[in-house]
């Protein structure tokens, strides 16, 4: 039992490195996009703005435990084209609904953290001719970077849920390992050590994401 405890928390971890930089690489250009796009900003797109936001809350707006078996037949497919496994389950399968459920989350978080940005700046960016690739690298990125470290903390810690609730459908990780050996076989130090486990493993995520927040801060 320790080692399928340690197991299950190395695939835990393993879910979510992976997961939050994939959720990362497409929320975090989305989130800029839907603000760049906002009326009155640098890119203004009605068009674009409303149909990236309309899609972003799509998504947040599905349960993750539906989300997994909604996207499955697209989830088997990445898996066939990557890994030459046609499955939607496992520390690997479990990535893609990981990814394709937090990135909207991600995207709306990094709105809001530009939307903090006084408009002076970008307004004296432009004056002096910055391009608005310019303004985003230059002005948007290093002016929100503390709260968009911050949101990637909240991130982090909602995906530690959703792994543990993947393990209802046989994804793996602690939440499988909860429910199968805890839970149903009626072993309830086993459910607490996992329990104890996951708090401990968000207390290190806030930890190190509050340290990161107060170095950038300072820089």
């Amino acid at each position: 039992m320790l080692f399928k405890m340690a197991q299950a928390t190395d695939d835990t971890i393993y879910m979510l490195l992976l997961s939050g930089f994939y959720g990362t690489l497409v929320g975090l250009p989305l989130g800029i996009l839907l603000y760049v796009t906002r009326k009155g900003n640098i890119l203004e797109n009605y068009i674009v703005h409303f149909t990236f936001s309309f899609l972003t809350k799509i998504f947040r707006a599905i349960p993750f435990i539906i989300l997994i078996l909604w996207i499955k037949p697209f989830t088997v497919e990445v898996m066939d084209i990557i890994t030459g496994q046609a499955t939607f389950l496992g520390r690997q399968g479990v990535i893609v609904p990981l990814s394709v459920g937090v990135s909207p989350l991600i995207a709306k978080m990094i709105e809001n953290a530009l939307l903090d940005i006084p408009k002076s700046l970008i307004e004296a960016a432009r004056s002096m001719g910055a391009t608005p690739l310019q303004i985003i690298y230059k002005v948007l990125i290093p002016e929100s970077l503390p709260i968009i470290i911050n949101s990637m903390t909240i991130t982090l810690i909602t995906l530690t849920g959703y792994i543990a609730l993947s393990g209802a459908v046989g994804a793996g990780g602690l939440g499988q390992l909860a429910i199968q050996y805890g839970y149903q076989s009626e072993k309830p130090p086993i459910l607490n050590t996992v329990v104890i486990i996951l708090v401990i493993l968000v207390f290190l995520i806030e930890a190190i994401g509050n340290r990161i927040v107060k170095y950038v801060t300072h820089h």
